[in-house]
């Protein structure tokens, strides 16, 4: 029986990022770059105003005190958005709002709190001068063209993961569209005759399809384009009917949960053979034993196990990471720390996953139990932020141990960049 590392191995063996497309740059947040991205023009692109003042020239000024102030002629107005029509000349000034472009001659401003005015009056008359009383230097309060970046820069580069703080730069660039990488498309199978949908009242032996809800929020989560199957009933026929159905739709993974086990019922597996093939179908880990791998009709195939924890865990380990690599994710590990155990914890000797609460106290992290950690006891998951991981071989950690943990609810987007 393949343990975990040598199964997810396996499995990411079988991938890569998937084709891109282009989308509209203010829908490219959490998409992820097939290209990348350079400065088309220099940011700022003239040297402008960081301040309303007055434009001035250094050299104008070098001489000027309180008791020796240092009178300027005021010649004209830059407003923002405007290319000034004046010339700044030796003993002038020119007032300039923030933004605007610093008018040809002048190499510094002077905020309007320098001239002795208490506020900006940038839309008022124009004084005849001003009076300065101190010196200032080349540069001040000048924001010179390509300060932030120049034209033909690298400013992001293929694989990055676009954030909403990205949308403004592509903004300023005038990239109305970016090619990112194209989401993976993933169909989601669940299979069991006791399912009924979640608006149905289950009837005796029956209970709701939780699966594939819980299934379809991670696909999305990871950046995945999910679509819900349905409930195929626990016949070869009725699952070859759904499969079919998300190969007719040209998807690029298939994950399914129930069926894959050793049970009389069990026909995914069967289903999936009779068109295609199953690399392995055993993993040595707890929960979720079962889990099957390998491909129907040419399109990845995953059968994860029916028990709604194990769905979820084994989604976790391997199918989050396989849609995370289509998606052009450059980082596929899940965020990771040292926990320090709170109580004594027991395994059967296969790796391990306990959902648990993870606090920090001073620099450590402590974990104990989230609750039961039987396989269908979803509340103890709900109330989890992390898996405690047992390592393969180990079937007793006593309390004050250190062992690894994944922590389910930090931002994700902060470990893929």
């Amino acid at each position: 029986m393949l343990s975990v590392s040598e199964a997810l191995a396996r499995v990411l063996g079988n991938f890569q990022s998937l084709d891109s497309e282009f989308i509209p740059s203010e829908s490219a947040v959490g998409r992820v770059l097939a290209e990348p991205v350079r400065a088309t023009l220099d940011l700022p692109p003239f040297p402008n105003s960081s301040m309303d003042g007055y434009a001035v020239r250094a050299a104008d000024l070098h001489t000027a005190s309180a008791d020796t102030p240092s009178v300027l002629t005021v010649i004209g107005d830059v407003p923002a958005g405007v290319m000034p029509a004046v010339r700044v000349e030796r003993g002038t000034a020119v007032r300039i709002m923030t933004g605007a472009h610093v008018p040809a001659g002048a190499d510094a401003v002077v905020p309007i709190e320098a001239t002795g005015a208490s506020r900006s009056v940038i839309d008022g008359p124009l004084p005849v001068s001003i009076r300065i009383h101190e010196p200032v230097t080349a540069g001040a309060y000048v924001r010179p063209a390509g300060e932030d970046v120049r034209a033909g820069d690298l400013v992001m580069g293929r694989g990055k993961i676009v954030r909403a703080y990205d949308v403004g730069v592509l903004a300023s660039f005038g990239l109305t569209h970016v090619k990112v990488v194209r989401r993976p498309r993933v169909a989601v199978l669940s299979t069991g005759d006791e399912l009924v949908d979640i608006s149905q009242t289950p009837g005796p032996g029956q209970i709701r399809d939780s699966n594939s809800y819980s299934l379809t929020a991670l696909v999305h989560k990871y950046g995945g384009e999910p679509s819900r199957l349905g409930v195929a009933r626990d016949r070869v026929d009725a699952v070859h009917e759904k499969l079919r159905a998300a190969a007719d739709a040209r998807v690029d993974l298939i994950v399914s949960s129930a069926g894959v086990s050793v049970g009389a019922y069990d026909v995914v597996k069967l289903a999936v053979e009779q068109q295609g093939t199953l690399d392995f179908w055993k993993v040595r880990m707890r929960p979720g034993k079962p889990i099957a791998f390998g491909q129907y009709r040419g399109i990845p195939f995953f059968g994860l196990p029916g028990n709604p924890v194990s769905a979820i865990v084994t989604f976790e380990i391997f199918v989050r990471p396989t849609i995370l690599r289509l998606g052009g994710r450059p980082q596929l590990d899940k965020p990771t720390v040292s926990v320090t155990l709170s109580d004594t914890l027991h395994s059967d000797g296969r790796e391990t996953y306990l959902r648990a609460v993870v606090i920090k106290q001073g620099d450590r992290y402590i974990a104990h139990s989230a609750g039961g950690q039987g396989s269908n006891i979803l509340s103890a998951l709900v109330n989890a932020n992390a898996l405690v991981i047992i390592p393969d071989g180990l079937t007793e950690v006593p309390a004050g141990s250190e062992l690894r943990a994944w922590l389910l609810d930090w931002p994700e987007e902060v470990f893929l960049q």
